[in-house]
């Protein structure tokens, strides 16, 4: 594997399947290299290097003004150009050294995986251990009853979303998720306010033909004050659910398992989820892409009852 470091600690690794991987400062999501350290990279002198960084500014294949900077390093009289990841990988598709060849073999067995399957995997991003991670994924299916399977892409999707957040995968198929939040702050939310938001939501799905009048209607009158009275609870004079991110991850559980409406309760919770995020300027609801929001719900929706804390955990974790 060849390994290649520049003076701002970033460390480019040219792996034997021709996989180029990253490790260092990548705040900006890209990379900076030199013209002397791409032509190390792919096994090539710096002037063929030179050449097709030309000619790839020349045919717009990208932003000159975006993709090179101008820096002053030590013991050089003028600044230096760095290139972005971006410049990196155009010239590993140009070139044609042994090490180029590898690159562009491992990036297109790469891209034929993520068009036919919908989705690649990162064994090393996801998990140190490729293991743990299979058990995690088997670990969501156990909890959902015999008769009930989602599709494994998206429960793929799923662990994907939240696996970057765990010390370990491993504490997931432990039970070892913890109900945690960060956002404290006073949250005031009343039955009606949250029944009028559902309303509004229930006319905008009518007027699609996507409802009718049963949806989010109150099966028992005073189910959803009920729901918000248990979510906002206070005992000793403190909420029982300190942050927002628990009072959010519970207000989709109990609409969810609760089913306090005819009909429209899991599409309720995934709605009331959302709104109460943006309400209370969480914006780690940004994190809930809608493939994961649905699985999501379908998980609490067919969950056993036992698991309420887990799920609620792993709510909560994809909010952090």
């Amino acid at each position: 594997m060849k390994k290649l470091i520049n003076k701002n600690n970033i460390v480019i690794y040219q792996a034997p399947s021709g996989a180029i991987e990253l490790r260092g400062d990548v705040k900006g999501e890209t990379i900076w290299a030199t013209q002397a350290q791409i032509a190390n990279v792919f096994g090539i002198e710096r002037s063929v290097v030179t050449k097709h960084i030309n000619n790839i500014i020349k045919d717009k294949e990208v932003d000159k003004k975006s993709n090179v900077h101008f820096l002053h390093i030590a013991n050089s009289d003028k600044p230096v150009s760095f290139y972005s990841l971006d410049i990196i990988l155009s010239v590993g598709y140009r070139t044609n050294s042994a090490k180029a060849i590898d690159f562009r073999i491992w990036a297109t067995k790469t891209l034929r995986e993520h068009i036919t399957k919908g989705y690649t995997i990162n064994r090393k991003q996801i998990s140190k251990n490729y293991d743990s991670f299979l058990k995690t994924v088997e670990s969501v299916q156990k909890l959902l009853p015999e008769h009930i399977t989602l599709d494994p892409k998206a429960v793929l999707d799923l662990i994907k979303e939240f696996a970057s957040t765990w010390v370990s995968l491993n504490a997931y198929d432990k039970e070892l998720l913890q109900i945690k939040g960060v956002t404290k702050k006073n949250v005031k939310l009343t039955g009606e306010e949250l029944f009028n938001a559902i309303s509004s939501l229930k006319n905008e799905l009518i007027k699609k033909d996507e409802a009718t009048d049963l949806f989010a209607l109150e099966i028992q009158r005073g189910s959803v004050e009920g729901i918000i009275g248990n979510v906002m609870q206070t005992f000793g004079g403190k909420p029982l659910y300190e942050t927002a991110e628990e009072k959010a991850a519970h207000l989709l559980y109990f609409i969810v398992k609760n089913h306090p409406f005819i009909d429209g309760n899991k599409r309720s919770g995934a709605f009331t989820f959302i709104w109460f995020l943006r309400k209370t300027k969480i914006e780690s609801f940004r994190n809930i892409n809608p493939a994961t929001l649905t699985t999501l719900t379908l998980l609490i929706a067919e969950s056993n009852p036992k698991d309420k804390d887990q799920m609620v955990a792993l709510v909560t974790q994809l909010l952090r």
